[in-house]
């Protein structure tokens, strides 16, 4: 599961856009957000997966044990209308995709990337569609290729990995530094990592490794690629004054060094990492309502024998390409939806954290002292960027004061 959580969970178009723009408008200065982002994913990924493989419970299942009738319903109703918008800005991010390399008519496409995501969630049993988008999604390290042949200046790259405010636009930094730690950290994620692992049949004693390989391992991996990005964007886009406002100007590096070639691989890449993400968060609205309310769910059994669940994660497709097709731009609507996630970060994690140091539950492995010190370090971060993102969306007219 490490690829496709490398792909689908960490470079959806939110990450895309907003590591674009970060590199462009301020160069190196916001890798120190994304390293915050990535080793505090990593924490809360691998806790997930942990009390996954040793209570059966995925993350909702937990919710629902921890959380009264209204804390619940609100976590429920609020990452359910916050997957349905990252769907249909990630389908919406595939027909952009599919646009640059055919030029056939946008809304036409969106119809092609729904029907194509539901055929292959339909057909292809859950390793199949890991190993579809993931492997083929790592078509995006054509960009890290691009990064490192326009020769970046590795010492401004190291200053930018030690937090520091930006004294030209501060507001403005604040918003993309917000927005890329809050793209790192999509409920959906955890949602889908935790639903995952019990699809997959994971044992504590023997699954401990995998976990750890698929969390540090997939997100370094995708935080790598989010890095060349950001170096990319800093190196081409940035000293020709180029302010992101389209799909394709991510993958404007990938043409200048590699070739159409460097460029067609980087578009494929991007396609299948979107896409990845559009299936996950449909599969976690339904791995969500499913094991909220008590229902029977998974990707692995007949779809006609756990009918509410097939019904819904249809049913988010349908509704999220409706959402699209209304003409809504997929980056503005990302934007919304990566700032907007901040509203359940905070009651979609906490429960996790709390049964992973709950020794009666754990056991053996129950949080140690550093993934506690860790824990309770990356909560403060998670409180603090749900307290600050939306006055900061709001008083920079999304980065544009």
């Amino acid at each position: 599961m490490g690829v496709i959580v490398a792909l689908g969970a960490f470079v959806d178009i939110g990450d895309l856009v907003f590591a674009t723009q970060a590199g462009a408008s301020y160069g190196y200065q916001l890798l120190w957000a994304l390293a915050i982002g990535v080793i505090g994913i990593i924490v809360y990924i691998e806790m997930a997966g942990r009390v996954a493989a040793v209570t059966k419970k995925a993350v909702f299942d937990v919710i629902r044990s921890h959380y009264g009738r209204y804390w619940g319903w609100t976590t429920l109703v609020g990452s359910s209308l916050l997957n349905i918008l990252t769907c249909a800005a990630e389908i919406g991010g595939v027909a952009l995709a599919l646009q640059f390399i055919s030029d056939l008519p946008y809304h036409l496409l969106i119809v092609a990337a729904l029907l194509a995501l539901i055929l292959i969630v339909w057909l292809l049993p859950f390793k199949g569609i890991e190993r579809l988008f993931g492997f083929v999604g790592l078509g995006l390290l054509a960009i890290v290729v691009a990064a490192l042949k326009l020769q970046p200046d590795w010492t401004a790259a190291g200053h930018g990995l030690l937090p520091h405010i930006d004294h030209v636009s501060p507001w403005n930094y604040l918003y993309f530094a917000v927005g890329i730690i809050a793209a790192s950290f999509m409920p959906y994620e955890v949602y889908f990592y935790s639903s995952g692992a019990i699809e997959e049949g994971w044992k504590p004693k023997e699954e401990m490794v995998v976990n750890r390989a698929n969390s540090i391992g997939g997100y370094i991996l995708g935080g790598g690629i989010v890095a060349g990005v950001i170096i990319a964007s800093a190196e081409l886009l940035k000293p020709q004054g180029i302010i992101p406002q389209f799909f394709g100007t991510p993958m404007l590096p990938a043409l200048v060094t590699l070739g159409k070639a460097g460029l067609v691989v980087a578009i494929i890449g991007a396609m299948f990492a979107i896409g990845a993400a559009a299936i996950e968060t449909c599969f976690s609205f339904a791995y969500n309502l499913c094991q909220f309310m008590g229902w029977p769910w998974g990707k692995e059994k007949d779809p006609l024998k756990v009918p509410r669940f097939t019904l819904s994660w249809l049913v988010v497709f349908v509704l999220a390409a409706g959402i699209i097709m209304t003409g809504v731009d997929p980056i503005t609507l990302t934007e919304y939806a990566v700032i907007f996630s901040v509203v359940v970060m905070p009651l979609t994690y906490w429960p996790i954290f709390k049964i992973a140091r709950d020794k009666r539950q754990m056991g053996q492995y129950v949080n140690k002292r550093l993934a506690n010190g860790l824990g309770w370090l990356y909560f403060a971060i998670i409180l603090i960027v749900s307290a600050a993102a939306v006055p900061l969306m709001i008083f920079t007219n999304r980065g544009q004061l």
